[in-house]
């Protein structure tokens, strides 16, 4: 006799418009803990980042004009897989049970006895016009809105729209779904009676920095849709609310909206810069040519050292991580002058409970050396131990300027190789979508050789190279480019302030179709 399984519960998950920042709480807690992900093509570029390394991740389709799997085969997955007792999150763009097939995936559920789960998203129809600065209601023009399909079931007989009934409604249309059929909606609500000059909105990819706005009227906006090249995914808003958007237009306001910027730092850090352009409106494209590798250095005795140095974050979780291997705790740092080399490193000691004593105003090996050798070493710890020593603990062939530096300055210096940096390998869609930017950021040398050896360094008609500061100026220069922007501060505000400055002198380059 054999157990049976019990069926895993299904999740119908709304992943919202587009915008990552759009996903809600319970949304990224299932896909974290997801068996199984049947998922979109419209899902936010980041959804399942927090999946679990071992998760299955089933791409289904669903991008209007393009490839599609079939909704019977798409069914069919989720219940083999919840009857075979996983947890299976179905995500999908938007909200579920708004015109995204949820309700028919329930019925399917539902008819096998297997539990389900719905987890509303933000809908398009709303998210995308607020976006534009299209408010759907607005008391002083629309009481009500009223969603559409744009796209019925091609098996009906005929449409079963009440192009009558959507005329005299009092309010806002949104269609979904309707970019190829627009001749055909306008046509239908002006024959209807809706007036010819009304106005209308197409949001084309809404809540992305591929977010595109034609506007017109109901008598132009087919001619103007095409003229523009929208495409799918794209809402349709009718009514005189349309007209706000030039009054309340913001999204497209941000400083590096319509800009395309390469992230090439390792991908475990690239992260918190990637949000940063994203929040300023940049399409990020994170393409990562390194990785860290911890070296798990083991950590001699502290008692003789005067200063212990940490030259990144990475060495700084690095430090803790040795600490506790050796059965260690910050406790063992006690009387040493603890150095950053700047803010980000500081922050990354802060986070493993470790606080710095010393941070330079310029971020770099020299001036750290420069201001370590005029602190005064501890007192407790010279005397016993003669002159002052110095640990450093960063990366492996890390440059010369920190330890000559303090060899200069009379400190013995002893350099612990904590971890190394690898090339991560790209491959030409990599390169391609590298050389495809406006930009491509460089935060240390190693990010611009590796680069480099992979063959992707732009020419000239390249993006514009932004280098964080001298140092890696200095290897891009060695490897023959010269970078387009440099950061005036040698840390991650200072990339981003110089990136916004640059963008603000040069012109947005008009692209057609979606990011």
């Amino acid at each position: 006799m054999t157990d049976e399984i019990t069926p895993g519960t299904v999740h119908l998950v709304g992943a919202g418009p587009g915008d990552p920042g759009l996903m809600t709480a319970r949304a990224l807690e299932l896909v974290a803990t997801a068996d199984v992900v049947l998922h979109d093509q419209l899902i936010p570029p980041t959804a399942l980042d927090g999946a679990r390394p071992d998760a299955e991740l089933i791409d289904v389709g669903k991008r209007g004009g393009g490839k599609q799997v079939p909704q019977a085969e798409t069914e069919a997955l989720l219940v083999e897989h919840a009857l075979a007792g996983r947890s299976v999150v179905r995500l999908k763009g938007g909200d579920p049970f708004v015109f995204g097939r949820g309700g028919e995936e329930a019925q399917r559920l539902r008819a096998r006895g297997i539990p389900y789960e719905v987890v509303p998203g933000v809908t398009a129809g709303i998210a995308g016009p607020a976006y534009a600065g299209v408010p759907v209601t607005h008391r002083e023009h629309a009481p009500g809105v009223a969603f559409v399909t744009g796209h019925e079931d091609p098996r009906k007989p005929e449409s079963t729209i009440d192009w009558e009934g959507l005329a005299r409604f009092p309010g806002t249309l949104v269609f979904y779904m309707g970019v190829r059929r627009l001749p055909r909606i306008a046509e239908s609500l002006v024959a209807a009676g809706r007036p010819a000059d009304e106005p209308v909105a197409v949001v084309q990819s809404g809540t992305t920095p591929g977010q595109r706005v034609v506007v017109g009227t109901l008598a132009d906006i087919a001619a103007r849709a095409e003229e523009a090249g929208i495409q799918a995914p794209a809402v349709t808003v009718v009514g005189s609310v349309a007209a706000l958007r030039e009054e309340l237009r913001w999204f497209e306001e941000r400083p590096l909206f319509g800009r395309r910027v390469a992230v090439t730092r390792a991908r475990a850090q690239a992260s918190g810069l990637a949000r940063r352009l994203r929040a300023l409106g940049a399409d990020v494209v994170e393409t990562p040519t390194i990785r860290t590798r911890s070296l798990e250095a083991q950590l001699p005795d502290l008692a003789p050292y005067a200063y212990v140095a940490v030259t990144s974050p990475n060495g700084a979780r690095e430090l803790m991580a040795a600490l506790l291997r050796s059965d260690r705790d910050g406790r063992d740092l006690y009387g040493t002058t603890l150095a950053a080399v700047g803010p980000g490193t500081a922050r990354a000691l802060r986070a493993v409970g470790l606080r710095p004593d010393v941070v330079p105003e310029t971020f770099t090996g020299e001036a750290l050396a420069a201001l370590l050798g005029a602190t005064q070493p501890s007192w407790s710890r010279t005397i016993e131990h003669g002159a002052p020593k110095a640990l450093l603990f960063r990366a492996a062939a890390a440059g010369d300027a920190l330890p000559d530096g303090l060899r200069a300055a009379g400190i013995e210096v002893t350099d612990l190789a904590a971890y190394e940096t690898v090339a991560e390998p790209l491959g030409s869609d990599d390169l391609d979508a590298i050389a495809g930017c406006d930009y491509v950021t460089f935060t240390s040398a190693s990010t611009a050789r590796f680069l480099a050896e992979a063959g992707g360094l732009p020419g000239a008609d390249g993006p514009r190279p932004v280098s964080i500061g001298p140092v890696t100026t200095e290897a891009l220069v060695e490897l023959g480019i010269a970078p387009a922007v440099e950061a005036e501060q040698a840390n991650l505000d200072g990339l981003v302030d110089a990136l916004v400055a640059d963008a603000a002198e040069r012109p947005v380059v008009a692209r057609r179709g979606p990011f």
